[in-house]
């Protein structure tokens, strides 16, 4: 079953934080796809089962930015 979960991360300025943020988020167990909108903030996560939020923040954090919705 898949799954899509949107967030809204904050601090991405250019395609080069799309792609950190995209590349950390797409290390996370499960996920198959990541898509940003660099426009609004927007990350879709979509996985194999549903992600869990926290892996998700820590990821997005790990990128250097802040998820600041879910």
């Amino acid at each position: 079953m898949m799954s899509n979960a949107t967030y809204t991360v904050s601090g991405m300025t250019c395609g080069h934080c799309v792609g950190t943020v995209k590349a950390e988020v797409g290390k996370i167990a499960g996920v198959t796809a990541v898509d940003v909108d660099l426009a609004t903030g927007q990350v879709t996560v979509t996985g194999n089962e549903p992600i869990e939020e926290t892996l998700v923040r820590d990821a997005v954090e790990e990128a250097g930015y802040e998820l600041v919705s879910a």
